[in-house]
């Protein structure tokens, strides 16, 4: 995976434009001129949180004695699951009261930006190819970016686009993680194949 396929990966399991309705809901008690204050807090935690499961990955799936085809396919498989359910949201899944007092760490950062499908993303993708950490490191900072520069601007971005033009692009999103999804797991199937084929 190249660094820009891992930083648009990234983007598309983050899902900004799917958390913005929950952002906004989550946020609606938070007086107007603190929630920027709130979500780049919120922001910055989920950003520790992605760093940290990317080097941790590594040793835990070596300690598990993890293949590096099996590490693809599950990847793979992983992004499809993602990518389903972007095409096809469950919105009762996140669709909970809003709190009464300011949030802190839950649900903002965890699970909605920094989630389980995030997580194991990072992981995996650290433990592809340790050695070039750098360039992970680098795509998570900068998908988080743009993840953080699509929050900072929820409340516009809502107005903008809508509900159903928020749905249109969250769908798109996911084909395309789709495509990716297959794209690894073909790959992981192939590596396999070479391995033991012969």
């Amino acid at each position: 995976m190249t660094f820009v396929s891992a930083t648009i990966t990234l983007v598309l399991v983050l899902d900004p434009l799917g958390n913005i309705p929950f952002f906004i809901t989550t946020l609606k008690e938070v007086p107007e001129k603190r929630k920027r204050r709130v979500i780049l807090r919120e922001l910055i935690v989920a950003l520790i949180v992605l760093i940290i499961f990317l080097f941790l990955g590594p040793g835990i799936l070596s300690l598990l004695n993890i293949s590096g085809p099996a590490l693809n396919i599950a990847g793979g498989i992983i992004l499809l699951l993602i990518a389903i359910k972007m095409i096809f949201p469950d919105h009762a899944d996140r669709n909970q009261q809003s709190p009464s007092h300011e949030p802190f760490i839950v649900p903002l950062a965890i699970p909605y930006v920094a989630g389980p499908s995030a997580l194991a993303t990072v992981m995996l993708l650290g433990s592809r190819e340790p050695d070039r950490w750098p360039e992970w490191l680098t795509a998570v900072f900068c998908a988080w970016l743009i993840c953080g520069g699509v929050l900072l601007l929820s409340s516009g971005l809502d107005r903008l686009l809508g509900e159903r033009g928020l749905t249109a692009v969250e769908r798109l999103m996911g084909m395309i993680l789709t495509a990716i999804a297959i794209e690894m797991t073909l790959g992981g199937v192939l590596d396999f194949v070479a391995r033991h084929g012969k």
